[in-house]
């Protein structure tokens, strides 16, 4: 709303209004706006919950300290749901298809996570929103995206043309030889580690010919889906201790943010040999309200919590995540970049098939970690709770920089 403001401000030349042109300024203001909102409307946020008696609901794990959390108020993803989206609502180009799809994509994850918050804090029942409900709430949002992506005609990506090259005259006069580009629709997306490669999802379906280009969007469309449900579901498993999922999304959300900007600025995406994505530089200004948000949210999230953010946080988070990497395409470095989540969904998978594996041939059911998800194998082990989250974080900002690393290193 601002943006459109001030445009109209500059065109009658108010001096300073031309300000708002720039990413890097709108970023600056979404991640103060949002810290701040986070911070102010937290501590009101978490006195209302307090008076409202919305506190966590403890079930017996066995494990050391536990019970202390009883009655945290909780549900407090809503905190960081209106600091990200204040921000940008004030700063970003509405009619940005990008930021369309990410405003959708927070505020369908975000009533799923209400809902089922809603259940286990409202309706007594410890085991919230079925989980088929909510795998349906997470496919219909990847249909959303990938329908989207295939569908706006504002959705493309610039390729190269081998072979040809255009005179391109800069600023001071000069010009320079580069490869000509054309804008295009396509399944197309970054592959790590290897130069001048992609991988074009149609190339699965080689054995249409002609075909597979039509009908690749479909196994896109597949891939989305199982991204958007295993980054949510890896940040929702994640959420158990105090700043664990916060703190490790705020680490991710910097490294998107970099990414953003550079897939956006033709310049950059050229030297980097990286996926230029046109109008996308909209999704700076969102991811800086991400990181404003989850740093603000962090205040009162940290060890020992004052509020946590429940599903409705933790699935949301993890949501905004997939799919902002997939709208830059960089979505086949989430293993590397989401490692925290994915460890966290492998140990809870390894540890639920294995015990019924051994239940089935040995008669009784064992375990491979002391319990999972990982950081309460850690708490079984004795490791103070602080400790277990600072070197989570700790291999998150390691994850970070490797993802980061990639861009060069091929």
């Amino acid at each position: 709303m601002l943006y459109y403001l001030f445009e109209y401000l500059e065109s009658m030349n108010l001096p300073g209004a031309g300000m708002f042109q720039y990413i890097t300024f709108r970023a600056g203001l979404s991640v103060i706006l949002a810290l701040i909102t986070a911070t102010v409307f937290g501590k009101m946020a978490i006195n209302m919950l307090q008076k409202q008696q919305i506190g966590e609901v403890v079930r017996d794990l066995g494990l050391e300290g536990q019970y202390a959390k009883k009655g945290t108020p909780t549900m407090g993803g809503v905190i960081i749901i209106a600091s990200i989206l204040l921000p940008v609502l004030l700063l970003t180009k509405l009619d940005n298809i990008y930021i369309i799809l990410m405003i959708v994509s927070t505020l369908w994850l975000g009533v799923i996570g209400f809902v089922d918050d809603y259940i286990k804090v409202f309706k007594k029942d410890k085991e919230g929103l079925a989980g088929r409900f909510k795998v349906a709430g997470q496919v219909g949002l990847g249909l959303i995206v990938a329908i989207t992506l295939f569908s706006s005609g504002d959705v493309v990506v610039r390729e190269k043309l081998q072979g040809e090259t255009v005179v391109v005259q800069l600023e001071d006069g000069s010009q320079v030889e580069r490869v000509a580009a054309q804008e295009v629709k396509s399944t197309v997306t970054n592959v790590p580690f290897l130069k001048n490669h992609r991988f074009d999802y149609s190339s699965v379906l080689w054995f249409l010919g002609d075909q597979a280009q039509k009908w690749g969007w479909l196994i896109f469309a597949v891939a989305v889906i199982f991204i958007i449900t295993a980054v949510s579901n890896g940040a929702n498993i994640t959420d158990g201790l105090d700043g664990l999922a916060t703190g490790t999304s705020a680490i991710i959300g910097v490294t998107l943010g970099i990414f953003a900007y550079l897939s956006s600025n033709v310049i950059y995406a050229d030297y980097l040999n990286i996926m230029y994505i046109p109008h996308s530089q909209e999704l700076v200004v969102f991811m800086a309200a991400f990181i404003g948000a989850t740093v603000g949210f962090l205040w009162y999230n940290s060890f020992p919590a004052q509020v946590f953010m429940g599903d409705t946080g933790s699935l949301t988070l993890g949501g905004i995540i997939a799919v902002f990497a997939i709208l830059l395409r960089i979505e086949l470095l989430i293993p590397i970049l989401c490692g925290v989540f994915l460890v966290e969904n492998l140990s809870v998978m390894i540890q639920v098939s294995w015990f019924k594996y051994t239940k089935r041939k040995y008669g009784e059911g064992r375990r491979v970690f002391k319990m999972a998800p990982l950081h309460h194998h850690y708490q079984k082990i004795g490791y103070p709770e602080s400790k277990i989250v600072t070197r989570f974080w700790i291999i998150g900002i390691i994850l970070a920089v490797l993802t980061i690393v990639t861009l060069k290193v091929r």
